[in-house]
């Protein structure tokens, strides 16, 4: 029988991703298909934006949706082949003064298998890569750079890593 090859660990160890924070996510489409929308024109001088397809503006929908309890989707981009998100946790406050077990709390993985399950079943179809990739943000700098890169990241599309002519 073939081995089936050892997939490297992408999370960080014992780290908590229910926990409050601001994390900074990339979920891509399976085989970089650009199907969420395209690159076009400009809403500004210079500055092309992204014209989405009936699937990204489900997307976009369902990002909008997740905007709740415990949840804030901060910025947000879905580009042609991949979505870029900051998402932040937050703590109740009886979360903090309690012994509560975790029931209500959105970790990290829900809040993007929520998106990812809800737009597959919309669409009829699985177009997702199986992982996502997550960073957590550290600090206000951070966070900064990251929602910059994330505002721009249309103007540098044909730059990106995940640009598939």
């Amino acid at each position: 029988m073939k081995e089936l090859p050892i997939r490297k660990k992408i999370r960080l160890e014992r780290y908590d991703y229910s926990q409050s924070g601001a994390y900074f996510i990339t979920i891509c489409v399976k085989d970089g298909h650009a199907m969420l929308g395209r690159i076009v024109g400009t809403t500004a001088p210079g500055r092309p934006f992204v014209e989405l397809t009936p699937l990204g503006k489900c997307i976009e929908e369902t990002i909008q949706a997740a905007n709740k309890n415990n949840v804030k989707i901060d910025k947000y981009i879905i580009m042609p082949n991949h979505i870029h998100m900051i998402v932040i946790l937050m703590q109740d406050e009886d979360d903090l003064t309690s012994n509560a077990d975790d029931r209500g709390r959105s970790s990290l993985h829900q809040v993007v298998r929520n998106i990812k399950s809800y737009v597959t079943k919309w669409a009829g179809f699985s177009m997702w890569q199986p992982r996502f990739h997550d960073h957590i943000i550290r600090n206000e700098e951070e966070y900064r750079r990251i929602w910059q890169y994330i505002d721009e990241n249309p103007a540098r599309w044909e730059e990106d890593h995940y640009f598939v002519k």
